[in-house]
């Protein structure tokens, strides 16, 4: 019973996480998949042997990922009607009442779909990341060598072929041609957009990557993306389109094991960078990939520097709350700067640095 209670409360622990978070259509499924869950029914028989899972499994999301999946195939006509990711107009009462037959009628679809962790390689974080690139080389006018650890699908390496636009939409960044489009992604201060980004090698590395170019890779991010949020939904799939376009190759490789193999190339700024995936790693690994990237800085030079640039839930003190921060350390030197402030998938990027 008390792992029942356990699962039960991390499923609405995740429902409050997408209300907060602008999905009321998830939080209300995920509520009525908890009150579910402690009466025994399909949801419960669907999630049987992962009560003890931890929060940080994001199993309540790995359920509603393989719900979307079943969507998106065209395996769950009556959920359909209720997902605008689809085309269905969201309904919570009717929607979870599909959801629920679902589980009755395809649970052993569903549970091999809970081994996959979630990734949605979140486009809305590029507003963050290329605008913290434009800092970089607005302190030296180098190429850049981009190393991305926790990259998912990779999509984020192409951040420089997407538009971005201030929220006073008078300014803007980018290819004005790009599928992507990210309005408004951008307030407060701009960044130094009369900069120029030569990004001339991308790297990226993940334990599980996803090729965003195949049918199944494809499938797989969109159906973590929450089906109401349908902007993240229509932006994933247009980075999906320019992933076609431009070849990044990502390699199954943990974080300390790829900044490992990092050094710094003369005449280049090497970037290393990462998004909303710190959390992640153990406290052993990051503490392993700080304690490189401080031997990197040692050893870089103002012909060969080296930039650490993230986006993750960062604390400006030890005591103070978390926050999503903009973050930049460069060498020689190892000055630290806070550009700028987010919210979870990206959009907008406040900016507190001027360009």
């Amino acid at each position: 019973m008390v792992a029942v209670e356990h699962l039960v409360q991390t499923v609405r622990d995740q429902a409050d996480a997408c209300r907060q978070l602008g999905s009321p259509l998830y939080a209300a499924l995920l509520e009525r998949c908890a009150d579910d869950i402690r009466g025994g029914g399909p949801a419960a028989r669907v999630l049987a042997g992962h009560e003890d899972d931890p929060g940080s499994a994001a199993l309540a999301l790995r359920l509603m990922g393989g719900v979307h999946r079943l969507v998106l195939e065209g395996a769950a006509p009556a959920v359909a009607a209720y997902y605008p990711s689809v085309g269905g107009h969201p309904d919570p009462e009717a929607a979870w009442r599909a959801v629920r037959d679902l589980f009755d009628d395809q649970a052993d679809r569903l549970r091999p779909l809970l081994e996959s962790a979630p990734q949605t390689n979140e486009v809305g974080r590029s507003s963050a990341l290329v605008g913290g690139l434009l800092h970089v080389v607005r302190a030296a006018p180098l190429p850049l060598r981009l190393v991305e650890i926790g990259t998912s699908a990779g999509l984020n390496l192409r951040a420089d072929h997407f538009w971005y636009s201030h929220t006073d939409m008078e300014r803007s960044w980018g290819p004005r041609d790009s599928p992507v489009r990210l309005t408004g992604s951008w307030a407060g201060m701009l960044p130094p957009v009369d900069e120029g980004l030569r990004i001339v090698s991308r790297e990226g590395s993940d334990i599980a990557p996803v090729d965003p170019t195949t049918a199944d890779g494809r499938l797989r991010l969109l159906s973590y993306v929450w089906p109401d949020q349908t902007d993240r939904f229509a932006r994933l799939q247009a980075a999906i389109e320019v992933a076609r376009r431009v070849s990044v190759d990502v390699e199954q490789r943990d974080a300390v094991s790829a900044v490992r193999r990092v050094e710094p190339v003369n005449g280049h700024w090497t970037v290393v960078w990462h998004s909303v995936m710190w959390q992640y790693l153990s406290a052993g690994d990051q503490e392993a990939v700080s304690e490189r990237l401080a031997e990197l800085g040692a050893a870089a030079t103002p012909s060969a520097p080296l930039a650490h640039l993230f986006f993750e839930p960062t604390q400006r003190r030890p005591d103070a709350e978390y926050e999503f921060l903009v973050v930049l350390q460069t060498w020689p030197g190892g000055a630290r700067r806070i550009l700028g402030t987010g919210v979870a998938h990206g959009i907008p990027t406040t900016w507190s640095a001027a360009g």
